[in-house]
């Protein structure tokens, strides 16, 4: 027989532990052998069942009736059942637990329907939590930066009542009313939420229209009042207790004790600046993100007819099992497949993960597991998801140039990886057209970066292979990755005064001599004989040409000639050439040029400062609406500088923590030891030890240990809170320097502000401008060539998929305004601090006003005031 264990976690499943797939035989088979077990070990079984509940929420109805049941056998395990809850929910309210704070929230709900929670318990949670949210958005009473963790608490109570509403007026329709009114009355003094800087489209927050939709709260209390005008009947939440809602009336209803809120720095607005109002919003959407922001990228007609509260409820079950389940990707596609709902989701499911994958800020977890995931579902429903999959992708790919760049960017990695799994079998003839696309066009990059992606996961020839349906696309494949060795000695090229140094270089490489040898040769026989230029170019890519054999190869090559190359790169001027001597020596290999740059900065031969300036020389300017490889190096210089500081902070709270019990184990060996020493009695007028010689010694050794480990954990903290100013000083640093260079080249090539004051305004300027051609000379355009086309291409008419508008000096606006938001929001915990600094010095009056929108929206700084 199953174990109860094996029943309890496998409710409502199909498997071997259930004979049939009836939820409530399901329920009675549980019952029965909870029944036996508690008899046994009721503590275990209390922690497990609860656990079950809070880890696979969407089978709380099935676990809220078992409990319903347990109730009619024993009264005290479930009352110390809820007593436990309502513990949890307390810990998970004072800690910000936002995902357990909705969970145990529904839990509670469901024991209300099955008669173990007293319906006006229910109430007083409900209750408690609008008042605290009222008095949050307050102007005068409370601080309505932190509206996030209001919004939060609303969203919870809403999200509880399609598991209980019905119950709820049934039982206790005047205080449910109560509590209904009192979230209108919220909902009439909260402030919209635009969320202009975490959509996933452009054009959505230049759309005026766009700004005046519903956000998800008030999204989410439209749909529960149609579920609450439709007398609280859905299809979406199975209601197991109904059928055993007979026997659960004769169970003892339980109470649980008020709840008290977490609350937030009560400061007024009126005494905030706006750049602390700013960086208090932003630590309350840290503290309480919204769990999704809906990419809709299917047509409404995709989706069966349903209720408008059932895309939340399925959006909540997957969402519970993504992040239920992370570490473990079968079980997950499994769960997500066989949700409780009498109908087909598979285009809502897509939606949801690609929405998880393409959140912004962050997505929850790291995008390789969606792609896992993604790639799981296609196994486990491989005649119907891979196709919902791949048209996601093309109405994706459709919007491509709207797509906000940090998702672009998350799409190529996503989509490249996905191929891989597969293949990289796609029908490339339905892209083929992107050929005839200015080498700008968003569409023709994303397809060039998606290609350049699959060969770092497999080999040239494979891909080149794979767009055999479409091999005009083969333009578009990057150069093979062979290294571009200036001195090299094969082929027919004349050897010159360099090609002996480097080969002299390479034998002492080889015969394994020190960095100080090597040094000294360069110093003594290189340099005074040649200019400064040629002694580096030598030295540099000779050490790349032997390290470029494998990732090892140069590993063991920074870790032992590092020093040379600090030797003769010291400073940031020749750090730049470093950099550019790297991409010269790998100009055919994009990933090659990134993990060598990204090595050496990690081994501090290279400052992040020094690539800053290397990303916005001329030679890469021109490419940065036609190629991801500067943004590559500049996110990775970036990142690096951000882990520093995470890692140092992690390292500073361990060693706080550490530090608190060194000096409680050094303040007790003290205490102990001069207790024994009072002890000292006086034999003859002379003192003689009361205590053990042994132990004395024994005592005063400890403390001495436990005084030294004290000592020892304060210079670390010393030595890592030393590292952190720095790295906190290199980190402003860096983005003073970074925001400067934005605003320079923008500066340059951005339209005066009275042409284009907004985004979709800088779109329209080449297209406008060509209008104004074709008008000028219709009868030129008329005129076709020998093949038939037109000899200038149009800009309106014929396929639309086949032109785009933008000019290449917009489409290079666009572009770097987008990186400019997606730096801003990727890295705004370290950038708020900054803030003022940065208007101060930065976003001036001077700056362009397209500049300062993009910085602004990225930190989501409020901008019109708050």
């Amino acid at each position: 027989m199953s174990s109860w264990r094996s029943l309890l976690l496998r409710i409502g499943d199909k498997c071997p532990e259930y004979n049939s797939s009836d939820p409530k035989e399901h329920i009675e088979t549980c019952f029965a052998a909870l029944r036996r077990e508690l008899e046994h070990s009721p503590d275990e079984l209390l922690a497990f069942l609860l656990q079950c509940a809070e880890q696979l929420p969407h089978k709380i109805p099935l676990y809220g009736t078992v409990v319903g049941l347990l109730n009619l056998e024993n009264e005290e395990f479930v009352k110390k059942l809820v007593e436990t809850t309502q513990t949890n929910f307390q810990d998970a309210l004072d800690s910000g637990n936002c995902d357990r704070i909705r969970i145990l929230m529904r839990f509670l709900t469901v024991l209300m329907c099955s008669k173990v929670l007293q319906p006006s318990s229910l109430v007083v949670v409900f209750e408690s939590l609008l008042s605290s949210a009222a008095t949050t958005v307050d102007e005068e009473k409370g601080n309505p930066s932190w509206q996030a963790q209001a919004d939060f608490y609303i969203r919870c109570i809403l999200s509880c009542l399609p598991w209980g509403g019905a119950e709820l007026l049934e039982q206790v329709p005047e205080e449910i009313e109560r509590v209904m009114v009192g979230i209108e009355a919220y909902m009439s003094i909260r402030k919209h939420v635009s969320d202009e800087g975490l959509c996933f489209f452009e054009a959505e927050d230049e759309n005026e229209e766009a700004l005046k939709e519903k956000d998800f709260l008030e999204d989410l209390w439209d749909r529960i009042q149609i579920l609450s005008s439709n007398g609280w009947k859905l299809e979406s939440v199975p209601r197991p207790h109904l059928s055993f809602e007979a026997q659960l009336v004769a169970g003892k209803s339980h109470e649980i004790n008020p709840l008290a809120t977490s609350s937030q720095p009560n400061l007024p607005s009126s005494t905030l600046s706006e750049a602390n109002y700013g960086k208090q919003k932003h630590e309350a959407e840290l503290r309480y993100p919204q769990r999704i922001r809906r990419l809709n990228i299917f047509p409404p007609n995709k989706a069966e007819d349903l209720q408008p509260i059932d895309r939340f409820i399925v959006e909540e079950y997957l969402l519970d099992v993504l992040f239920y389940f992370n570490g473990c990707r079968k079980e997950c596609a499994s769960f997500m497949v066989g949700l409780p709902v009498p109908f087909r989701y598979e285009y809502i499911m897509a939606e949801t993960i690609f929405s998880q994958l393409l959140l912004l800020p962050h997505p929850p977890f790291k995008p390789m597991y969606y792609t896992l995931v993604i790639i799981d579902l296609c196994k486990a429903l491989p005649g119907a998801f891979p196709a919902v999959v791949a048209g996601a992708v093309r109405a994706l790919f459709d919007r491509i140039a709207d797509l906000d760049m940090e998702c672009r960017t998350r799409l190529i990695l996503w989509f490249s990886h996905h191929l891989s799994n597969f293949q990289f079998i796609w029908p490339w003839e339905e892209w083929a057209f992107v050929l005839d696309l200015p080498k700008w066009a968003p569409q023709r990059v994303f397809v060039q970066e998606v290609l350049e992606r699959e060969i770092r996961l497999s080999y040239w020839e494979k891909i080149k292979q794979s767009v055999e349906n479409a091999p005009g696309l083969e333009e578009l494949l990057p150069p093979k990755g062979s290294p571009n060795f200036k001195y090299s000695t094969d082929g027919e090229s004349e050897k010159t005064e360099e090609h002996s140094l480097s080969a002299e270089l390479c034998k002492m490489v080889k015969a394994r001599q020190t960095s100080r040898e090597i040094i000294s040769w360069v110093e003594n026989t290189v340099y005074p004989t040649h200019n400064l230029e040629i002694t580096l170019r030598v030295v540099l890519q000779t050490l790349l040409d032997i390290g470029s054999k494998s990732f090892t190869h140069l590993i063991t090559i920074l870790e032992r000639y590092g020093q040379v190359i600090a030797k003769i790169c010291p400073d940031e001027d020749r750090q730049v050439f470093l950099i550019e001597e790297i991409c010269s020596y790998w100009k055919n290999h994009a990933q090659m040029t990134a993990i060598a740059i990204d090595r050496m900065m990690g081994y501090r031969l290279i400052s992040n400062l020094a690539i800053v300036r290397w990303v916005f020389s001329p030679v890469n300017l021109d490419q940065f609406h036609t190629t991801d490889r500067p943004w590559e190096i500049l996110r990775n210089a970036i990142s690096k500088t951000y882990n520093r500081i995470t890692d140092l902070r992690k390292e500073i709270s361990s060693l706080n923590t550490s530090l608190v019990s060194a000096e409680e184990a050094a303040a007790k060996a003290k205490a102990e030891l001069e207790a024994s020493e009072s002890k000292l009695m006086l034999v003859d007028g002379e003192p003689a030890l009361g205590e053990n010689p042994v132990r004395m010694k024994r005592l005063k050794s400890y403390a001495e240990k436990t005084k030294e480990k004290e000592e020892s954990i304060r210079e670390s903290l010393e030595v890592k809170g030393a590292l952190l100013a720095r790295a906190l000083a290199e980190n402003e640093a860096l983005f003073l320097t970074l925001y400067k260079k934005f605003s320079s080249v923008l500066m340059d090539r951005l339209p005066d502000p009275s042409k284009a004051g907004k985004l979709r305004d800088l779109k329209s300027i080449h297209a406008t401008e060509e209008m104004a051609v074709e008008t000028e000379e219709s009868s030129t355009m008329e005129m076709d060539d020998e093949s038939g086309k037109a000899k200038k291409s149009q800009t309106n008419g014929g396929n639309a998929s086949t032109s785009y508008n933008v000019g290449e000096k917009e489409q290079w606006c666009l572009s770097t305004l987008g990186y400019v938001k997606a730096f801003s929001r990727e890295y705004a915990s370290e950038i708020w601090p900054l803030v003022e600094k940065i208007d101060a010095e930065v976003l001036t009056d001077n700056a362009h006003p397209l500049f300062r929108l993009a910085v602004y929206s990225g930190l989501g700084h409020p901008l019109n005031g708050y």
